[in-house]
């Protein structure tokens, strides 16, 4: 059945059955239901070109895709997008990425805008002073923020997670098992979230008397080679007396690295180091899979994706007209990985230092 056969079956016109299988909040919940039911029944799958005629939309949503030889795509990237396609598919419009390189990533969203291949853009990554939401705004391109900056604070519509509230659990919990010494390997602190994370980790230790200065903090991106290579660092060559005996990881991908070193110096989880990190619930990388199941802070980044697109969506068609900041609560899932601080003075497990790989 086509458009204008359905228009004569419903006796409606073909701009209304349009308008309401795409969301426009003008038409009335009962006539899109009746369209929706109808479209159904009888097969109708709108016209790609036809719709943008019918709507004036692009029927895609964006994303500047960032390339380069210094950016790394990780799995974070891919199964946030797979949330995002899921909905996507569901709501019947496209996804399309636009690649640029950091330094030309203004011109790209000028490109977007001038084309009108997309009808709105989300962006992610959020920067600590984020340039990119005066600009999407001053190029009138509809967007949502993956994440919250640090300025501008408010006066946009996102999807976040406590960051700040999930590390001061984790750290709390650390410090409630009687941990003193804590290092963090954190994130880039030009990114917001590493930056609210940390603010969760020094927050946890002055509220137990713990000066910020005393927190072994190292700041990197997020992957297995960097969490090696600082865990070394920290526990190599260490006195067993004063190396950090809680660690706080930002990521899976780092924690991978973290038991790595552990495993290479002979060093037990929980007995001689007690860690916790970040989980994104990944499908092929599980925290109850390693040989001591990883405590967590754990949230869905592919739900993230899936909810992205569809207030994305919203936006666009104008159901969601109001710039709400909408935080996700993170949960901490207690595993064998942490436990009670070592006693001052146990002989710490371990071998003599190796050289590292």
């Amino acid at each position: 059945m086509n458009l204008k056969q359905l228009s004569e079956l419903l006796d409606l016109s073909q701009t209304t059955i349009s308008r309401a299988l795409n969301g426009y909040p003008e038409v009335s919940e009962r006539t899109r239901f009746k369209v929706v039911e109808a479209a159904r029944k009888h097969g109708y799958k709108p016209n790609s070109n036809a719709r943008k005629l019918a709507t004036g939309r692009a029927g895609s949503i964006g994303y500047v895709l960032p390339v380069g030889r210094n950016v790394d795509l990780d799995p974070h990237f891919v199964e946030f997008l797979s949330g995002m396609g899921e909905h996507a598919l569901s709501r019947e419009v496209d996804l399309s990425l636009t690649p640029a390189p950091y330094e030309k990533e203004s011109e790209a969203y000028r490109r977007i805008a001038a084309s009108r291949s997309v009808d709105g853009v989300y962006l992610s990554s959020m920067r600590n002073d984020e340039q990119r939401i005066a600009l999407v705004r001053g190029l009138g391109l509809p967007f949502l923020a993956h994440g919250r900056a640090l300025a501008p604070a408010d006066g946009y519509a996102c999807v976040d997670i406590d960051n700040e509230g999930a590390f001061h659990a984790a750290t709390r919990l650390l410090l409630q098992l009687g941990h003193k010494r804590l290092a963090y390997l954190n994130g880039d602190t030009d990114y917001a979230f590493a930056v609210h994370r940390l603010n969760g980790v020094t927050r946890a230790m002055s509220e137990y008397g713990l000066a910020a200065e005393s927190l072994r903090h190292h700041s990197a991106a997020m992957n297995e080679e960097n969490g090696y290579r600082l865990a070394m660092m920290m526990f190599r060559d260490s006195d067993p007396a004063t190396r950090p005996t809680g660690v706080l990881s930002a990521s899976m991908f780092t924690t991978l690295g973290i038991v790595r070193a552990l495993n290479h110096l002979g060093l037990k989880m929980p007995d001689d180091v007690s860690v916790i990190t970040h989980d994104d619930v990944f499908p092929f990388l599980k925290p109850e899979s390693f040989s001591v199941p990883l405590t967590t802070t754990r949230s869905s980044i592919r739900a993230a994706g899936a909810r992205i697109c569809e207030r994305l969506v919203d936006i666009i068609t104008g159901v969601e007209s109001e710039p709400v900041q909408e935080i996700w609560p993170v949960e901490l899932i207690v595993r064998a990985s942490t436990g009670p601080a070592p006693a001052e003075g146990k002989r710490a497990h371990g071998r003599a230092a190796e050289p590292a790989e």
